[in-house]
């Protein structure tokens, strides 16, 4: 069973640095074997120094976010999670020696000392160089997603391959993503040979709409209106994205593919914040046939110059 260090030190996966610390002082004030004397205790106390050699290594803490827990311990050795682990101003602040401490996490084997605690490998004191480690294969996924979702975001779960089973996992979409665009889910691709596993793009592709055309983040609408309503005006309802219905003013005189701008009724803006906007397209539909008022209606307005 892999060891979920946030959970010994009982802090959220999201805590900082300095929640992790105080989380620590209190906890080995409590299991150091000073204080405490019981096997449980002693068993403890490894586990908390171990866990905080993990979480207030920012390198570290990286690849055990990255990788899970069983990931991480196929690539890290106790050597590796000790390695450069120095705590001696810390235990000094709470007033614990670390003459005793590397004895008893490591049962009488001893590193070299600089400014405080810090472990160290090899027989002599100096520190083996260690290859780095093989990262896995990247992944892709192509999500497909409606227009609507798209502009609200949200969070989808997806089901991928990965090592020869189905895993599942929950994809956080942005609001406003666009076709073509990749979200990268760290440590969710194919394991490489030493245990770290490669990254999850997802890459999105945005469904065509039967009302909307995008742009960019505006939207384009089309509304046909008649040969005498563009000459004299008139009022159309218009939906919107989110379910809305506005009533724009066509101005006498407008002329067919005239473009009315509705601001901030398009899509999400990813990086600059607000809405693009939405554009109504006026299409002034011709008759095909007329009807013999019609015809001579229309000849008469001909012959008044229209």
């Amino acid at each position: 069973m892999y060891k979920d260090y946030y959970k010994i030190l009982g802090v959220p996966r999201n805590a900082t640095q300095e929640e992790i610390k105080r989380a620590y002082r209190r906890l080995v004030l409590k299991y150091h074997p000073d204080r405490n004397k019981s096997k449980e205790a002693e068993e403890k106390f490894k586990e908390i120094n171990e866990a905080y050699a993990v979480l207030s290594d920012p390198e570290k803490r990286r690849q055990y976010d990255a990788m899970g827990a069983a990931g991480f311990h196929q690539q890290y050795t106790t050597e590796d999670i000790f390695r450069n682990f120095d705590i001696g101003d810390l235990f000094k602040d709470i007033g614990f020696s670390t003459d005793d401490l590397f004895s008893f996490l490591f049962g009488g084997h001893r590193g070299t000392r600089q400014g405080g605690f810090r472990y160290h490998t090899g027989p002599f004191g100096y520190e083996h160089p260690r290859s780095s480690p093989v990262k896995g294969p990247d992944l892709i996924y192509e999500l497909a997603l409606s227009l609507e979702e798209a502009a609200k975001g949200g969070e989808k779960t997806i089901a991928y391959e990965r090592g020869g089973r189905t895993e599942k996992i929950v994809v956080k979409i942005p609001p406003g993503v666009k076709t073509g665009q990749k979200l990268r889910l760290a440590g969710k691709g194919e394991f490489g040979p030493t245990g770290l596993a490669g990254d999850l793009y997802i890459k999105i592709r945005v469904m065509d709409h039967p009302i909307f055309k995008r742009e960019g983040d505006d939207l384009y609408v089309d509304r046909v209106i008649t040969f005498s309503q563009a000459a004299l005006g008139t009022t159309v309802r218009v939906p919107t994205l989110d379910g809305k219905t506005l009533e724009v003013k066509i101005p006498p005189g407008t002329q067919s593919h005239t473009k009315l701008r509705l601001r901030g009724h398009g899509m999400p803006r990813l990086k600059e914040g607000g809405k693009g906007d939405l554009y109504v397209r006026v299409i002034v539909q011709i008759p095909r046939y007329l009807t013999d008022e019609q015809r001579k209606l229309v000849e008469k307005l001909a012959k008044l110059g229209l």
